[in-house]
C-alpha cells in the first residue's frame, strides 16, 4: 500500500491548537489522536466529519477537560496526522469501521461517551453497534445513519458533486462556508494543513462517495444491522443539531423517534450553527455534553 505521512512541520503554530500529539498503530498505518484530560475522567470520544480533523473539537476539549472528562479524537485515516494511504480504493465504509473498533479496543476505552458529527457519527454509531458494551452513552450532531432506503436531502448530493468536480478541494475554504460565523484564514489554513498537495486528499475525495445512498450499496446490510440495535439501545442518546445546516436539516427527528435512549431527554438545537457547529458554537456544545456525562 502506497501511503503518505503529513510533515509535522504543516501542523506547527496551528491556531488555537496546543494540544500534544498521541499515535497509535492499526491495520499497518499510523494513527493520530488527542488525549487531553484527567486519565482517570469518563471518557468521550470526539469523531470528526469531512474534510476535517481533530481540529474541529480545539474549542470544545479545554471546557471538557476542565469539567473533568478525558477526550479522546482521533483522526481517520486520510485526515488530521493520521497516514493517508493514496489509492481511493484504500478507502471503504468498512475500513474506517473497523480501524476505528481496533482503535476503541486498543485504548481500552469502556464507559464511553461518544459524540460524533458528519461521518463522525456514520461511522460512530456503527462502532456504537458492533462494541456496545464499550459504550455508556450517545450524543450526535448534524449526521444521520443511511440505510440506502430512506430519502437523502438533495443537497448532499449537490455537494457530492462538487467533492468530485473542483479542481481544488479546500478543507479550509468548505468548513468556512459550513460555518454561520466563517473561520479566520489561519484556521482554514490549519485544515489545509493535513493536505500539502492533491495526492494527499484521496481520503477526502472518497469520503462523499461511501455515502450509502441505494438499497445495493454493500455498506448497506451492516447499517441495518446497525440501526436494529440502535433500535433496541436503552441507555442515553442525545441529538445536538443546529438550525443552519441545508444537508442535515430535520434528521435528529429520525434518531428521537426509533432509539428508545432517546425518550425523555430534552434535545437541544444549537443556534446560529451551520453544519459544522463545533466552530460556531463549540463553547454551547461543550456546556451540553458536561450536562450529558453528569459533571454538572
Amino acid at each position: 500500500m502506497n501511503v503518505l505521512r503529513t510533515p509535522d512541520e504543516r501542523f506547527a503554530n496551528l491556531a488555537g491548537y496546543p494540544f500534544r500529539p498521541h499515535y497509535v498503530e492499526l491495520a499497518g498505518l499510523r494513527m493520530h489522536y488527542l488525549d487531553e484530560g484527567p486519565s482517570d475522567g469518563p471518557a468521550v470520544l470526539l469523531l470528526h466529519g469531512e474534510p476535517t480533523w481533530s481540529y474541529l473539537y480545539r474549542k470544545m476539549i479545554p471546557p471538557l477537560a476542565a469539567a473533568g472528562c478525558r477526550l479522546i479524537a482521533p483522526d481517520f485515516f486520510g485526515f488530521g496526522r493520521s497516514d493517508k494511504p493514496v489509492d481511493r480504493d484504500s478507502y471503504s465504509y468498512s475500513f474506517h469501521v473497523d480501524t476505528i473498533k481496533q482503535f476503541v479496543r486498543k485504548l481500552d476505552l469502556s464507559a464511553t461517551t461518544l459524540f460524533g458529527q458528519d461521518w463522525g457519527g456514520l461511522i460512530g454509531l456503527r462502532v456504537v453497534a458492533e462494541l456496545p458494551d464499550r459504550f455508556a452513552r450517545v450524543a450526535v450532531g448534524n449526521t444521520g445513519l443511511p440505510d440506502g432506503r430512506s430519502p437523502i436531502n438533495p443537497a448532499f448530493f449537490r455537494w457530492r458533486d462538487y467533492s468530485q468536480s473542483t479542481p481544488v478541494f479546500s478543507a479550509g475554504r468548505i468548513v468556512h462556508k459550513g460555518t454561520v460565523k466563517g473561520i479566520s484564514a489561519d484556521e482554514q489554513a490549519a485544515y489545509d494543513a493535513p493536505f500539502p498537495d492533491p495526492s494527499y486528499q484521496a481520503g477526502a475525495r472518497a469520503f462523499p462517495l461511501l455515502v450509502p445512498t441505494s438499497a445495493d450499496d454493500p455498506a448497506v446490510p451492516a447499517n441495518l444491522a446497525a440501526w436494529e440495535v440502535l433500535r433496541a439501545w436503552n441507555k442515553p442518546f442525545l441529538t445536538t443539531f443546529s438550525d443552519q445546516d441545508p444537508i442535515m436539516a430535520g434528521g435528529e427527528r429520525v434518531f428521537q423517534r426509533q432509539v428508545p435512549g432517546a425518550a425523555g431527554l430534552i434535545h437541544p438545537t444549537v443556534t446560529g450553527a451551520g453544519h459544522f457547529l463545533q466552530e460556531d458554537r463549540g463553547d454551547e456544545l461543550a456546556r451540553v455534553l458536561v450536562g450529558f456525562v453528569g459533571l454538572t
